[in-house]
C-alpha cells in the first residue's frame, strides 16, 4: 500500500513539473542556415521568440519542433511576425519542421508577405489582361444600355398614367434645375458671348466689315454656343448633384428600401429628373443665346461704331427658324445627357462615402463627354441635310 501511494505521489509530481515546465525556443546556426529549434508547452504562453542572429544574412530558415508539446495561435503569431521580414526578402523558408496544423497557419499567413507569390497571382498574362479588359468594358455598356432600357419603360409607363412618379417631386426639380441655374448660365454665356464677339469682330474689322458682326454672333450662339455651354453648366451643377444625392440613398439603403415597399426606383427617383431637365434645358438654352446676342451688341455699338439699330437689323435677318430649331434641339439633347449621366452614375454608385464621391466625378466626365460625341455627330447630320 505504501509502494502504490508512494507511486501516486511521485506521479502527481512529475504532472506538475510537466505542466510548469517553461517553453523554449533558440536559433542555432547549421551550414549556413539558422535552425529555430522549439520545445515545452506553448499554449497559454506569451512568450517572445528570439530574434534570429544576423537576420540580413540569412541564406535559409528551418525549424525543429520534435520537443514541442502544445502550441496556439499565439505561437503561430510570433512566428509570422519573426518571418514576415524574411519572406519580404525572398529568404528561403522550410516549414517542414513544424506540426502540420502550425506549417499551414504559418503558411497562408506568408503568402501575402511574399513578393514572389504576390506578383505572380496579381499579374496574368497578356491575353488574361485583354480579355479582362474587354469584359470590364462591354460591362459597362451593359449596364449603361440597361439603363437607358429601364428609362424608356418608365417613360413609356409614365404615358400610360402608371408610373410611380409624383408631380411634386417633378416640380421641385424643376425649380432646383432651371430657375436656381439662370445666375451661371447668365454668367458663363455672358462672358464666352463677349470672347466670340470681340475676337470676331477683331478679325472682320480688317476687311470693313463691322456690320457683320451681328451675323457672326447671333448665329454662332444661337446655334452652337448656347447650347453647349449650357450643358457643360448643367453637367457641373446638376449632374454632380444627381449622382451625389442618387448615390447617398443608394449608400442609405433609401433606394432598396424604395423596391421593398413596391416602388420602382427609376419611377420614383431618375424620370423626374430626366423630365426636368427635358423641360428647362431649351428654355436656358434660349436664355443663354439671349444673353449672348446682348453681349454682342454691347461689343459692337460701344467698341465698333456699329449703330443700335443696324446690328438689331442685322440680327433680325441672320437669325432664322432652323438656326433656332438646331440651337433648341442641340439643347435639350445635352440636357437629357446630363440627367441620365448623373442618375447612371448615382444609381451605380457604390455603398460608401469614396464611393459617391467617385460616381460625383464620373457623373461631370461622363456628361461631358457625351456632349461633346453628341455634339459632333448633330452638326455632322445637320450640315449634310443642309439644315
Amino acid at each position: 500500500m505504501r509502494d502504490a501511494s508512494s507511486g501516486n505521489a511521485s506521479s502527481d509530481t512529475m504532472e506538475v513539473s510537466d505542466e510548469t515546465q517553461a517553453p523554449g525556443a533558440r536559433w542555432v546556426s547549421q551550414g549556413g542556415a539558422l535552425v529555430l529549434e522549439l520545445s515545452g508547452p506553448w499554449r497559454g504562453h506569451r512568450a517572445p521568440l528570439p530574434q534570429p542572429p544576423q537576420a540580413d544574412a540569412v541564406e535559409a530558415v528551418r525549424f525543429a519542433a520534435h520537443a514541442l508539446q502544445s502550441w496556439d495561435a499565439a505561437l503561430a503569431s510570433s512566428l509570422w511576425h519573426q518571418l514576415e521580414p524574411l519572406a519580404r526578402r525572398e529568404t528561403p523558408l522550410d516549414l517542414q519542421g513544424l506540426p502540420a496544423g502550425l506549417q499551414q497557419i504559418v503558411t497562408l499567413a506568408l503568402d501575402s508577405a511574399s513578393p514572389a507569390r504576390a506578383s505572380a497571382a496579381a499579374v496574368p498574362g497578356p491575353v488574361t489582361r485583354v480579355g479582362a479588359r474587354a469584359a470590364a468594358a462591354w460591362a459597362v455598356r451593359r449596364k449603361t444600355l440597361t439603363f437607358f432600357g429601364e428609362v424608356l419603360m418608365s417613360l413609356g409607363r409614365f404615358m400610360r398614367g402608371r408610373s410611380d412618379m409624383r408631380a411634386s417631386d417633378l416640380a421641385w426639380q424643376i425649380d432646383q434645375t432651371g430657375p436656381r441655374s439662370l445666375p451661371i448660365v447668365s454668367l458663363v454665356c455672358f462672358l464666352v458671348g463677349l470672347i466670340v464677339a470681340y475676337m470676331g469682330a477683331a478679325q472682320l474689322q480688317r476687311f470693313g466689315a463691322q456690320t457683320y458682326i451681328a451675323d457672326l454672333v447671333t448665329v454662332g450662339v444661337v446655334r452652337e454656343v448656347a447650347a453647349l455651354l449650357v450643358g457643360i453648366v448643367l453637367a457641373g451643377r446638376v449632374g454632380a448633384a444627381f449622382a451625389a444625392q442618387i448615390g447617398s440613398m443608394r449608400a442609405n439603403e433609401e433606394v432598396d428600401a424604395l423596391a421593398t415597399m413596391g416602388v420602382n426606383p427609376v419611377d420614383f427617383l431618375v424620370l423626374p429628373r430626366v423630365l426636368a431637365l427635358l423641360i428647362v434645358g431649351p428654355l436656358l438654352t434660349a436664355f443663354g443665346a439671349l444673353v449672348g446676342m446682348a453681349v454682342g451688341w454691347l461689343v459692337a455699338v460701344g467698341i465698333y461704331g456699329v449703330t443700335p439699330l443696324e446690328y438689331v437689323y442685322a440680327s433680325m435677318e441672320a437669325i432664322t427658324l432652323p438656326h433656332v430649331l438646331v440651337g433648341l434641339i442641340k439643347g435639350t439633347a445635352y440636357s437629357v445627357l446630363v440627367a441620365l449621366a448623373g442618375c447612371l452614375q448615382g444609381m451605380s454608385a457604390g455603398r460608401s462615402a469614396q464611393a459617391v464621391g467617385d460616381a460625383t466625378t464620373a457623373a461631370v466626365v461622363q456628361a461631358i463627354v457625351w456632349i461633346v460625341v453628341v455634339a459632333s455627330v448633330l452638326t455632322v447630320v445637320f450640315q449634310r441635310l443642309d439644315f
